[in-house]
């Protein structure tokens, strides 16, 4: 089959099209034909050789159709997303024309979307809506920031909040984002500070923060909720240092709730990757309740390009690849 190969580690050259084997069915995973694969931080890390682990290829997510599954989990020719369970990491991932997946982070996702749409609900969506629902348990009607709202993610996260009724004020470090985001569903747009908590007129009326932004504002945005209120850390946008000399005596509201959500943990037992309804998410973006539209997509022969796009910040939204 053919695969990008993960050559070395470097720049989006290190990226090279090679012609290895297909991988052979095993029991307790699933291969898969893949149609379409999103485009994510992770293998710019994986790329760079910035993570602890990578394969040599690389691609955490993808859709498409089952080729076999020696354990019967899912029929042959069934339509299907997968993500995690090492894809990328551990085993080589979707940057191919086949993968071999765990079942346990396989889900159908039977639609009539495109394969380029479909590419954009695996990895994304099932993060976002984890967070929103299960670690933040939002509400309609509720108060919710976003913080680091253009990201892929982000806009995910708004489209889904927005969705659910719930009011979002959403924050980007570019004023001239404000627009995108508004047209996306949010109630008012604020520029990403680190003491954002002192100038947003909410503060400890707020419900529930998304924090996409990471270490560096963690404990403003606690600062912002009211009693109850949660927070959710699930993006590093602003670097990955570590909090200095954190004591939640001195530092933290009391009454507030600190949550922490990885999708590394897709598929394990205390987090079922069928847990999340993506057939669900699929059928709200076929009937048009959520727009799951890519911001750019790309062939496969086109992988150095798309990491060049990733690596400049030119994506504005998420970026999938499409097999011809």
């Amino acid at each position: 089959m053919r695969a990008i190969v993960l050559e070395k580690f470097g720049g989006p050259d290190s990226l090279v099209y090679k012609d290895i084997a297909e991988p052979d069915p095993k029991p307790g995973h699933v291969v898969i034909q893949i149609k379409a694969f999103g485009i994510n931080h992770a293998e710019m890390h994986m790329r760079r050789g910035e993570w602890a682990e990578a394969a040599p290829v690389s691609g955490i997510e993808c859709v498409g159709l089952v080729k076999s599954c020696p354990g019967g989990e899912f029929p042959v020719g069934a339509k299907v997303a997968a993500l995690m369970g090492g894809l990328g990491r551990t085993i080589n991932g979707s940057y191919a024309e086949y993968t071999r997946a765990p079942a346990s982070n396989v889900a159908p996702i039977e639609s009539k979307l495109s394969w380029a749409e479909l590419a954009t609900i695996p990895e994304t969506y099932a993060t976002a809506w984890t967070c929103l629902f299960r670690n933040l348990e939002i509400q309609k009607g509720q108060l919710i920031v976003i913080r680091g709202a253009t990201s892929s993610f982000g806009q995910a996260a708004l489209k889904m909040a927005v969705n659910a009724g719930a009011r979002v004020i959403a924050t980007t470090r570019n004023r001239n984002r404000f627009e995108i985001l508004e047209k996306l569903g949010a109630a008012r747009c604020e520029i990403e500070q680190r003491d954002l908590s002192k100038h947003i007129a909410e503060a400890k009326k707020i419900d529930a923060v998304l924090d996409l932004v990471g270490n560096s504002v963690l404990l403003d945005s606690l600062a912002m909720l009211r009693r109850g209120g949660r927070s959710c850390l699930a993006g590093w946008l602003g670097g990955l240092a570590p909090i200095a000399d954190f004591n939640p005596l001195l530092q933290m509201a009391s009454g507030v709730y600190l949550t922490f959500f990885g999708s590394f943990v897709f598929g394990t037992p205390g987090f079922p990757l069928l847990d999340v309804p993506l057939q669900q998410i699929a059928a709200d973006a076929e009937a048009g309740r959520l727009d799951v539209k890519p911001s750019r997509v790309f062939r496969f022969e086109e992988i150095r390009e798309a990491h060049r796009v990733m690596e400049a910040h030119e994506a504005h939204g998420k970026m999938v690849v499409v097999h011809d």
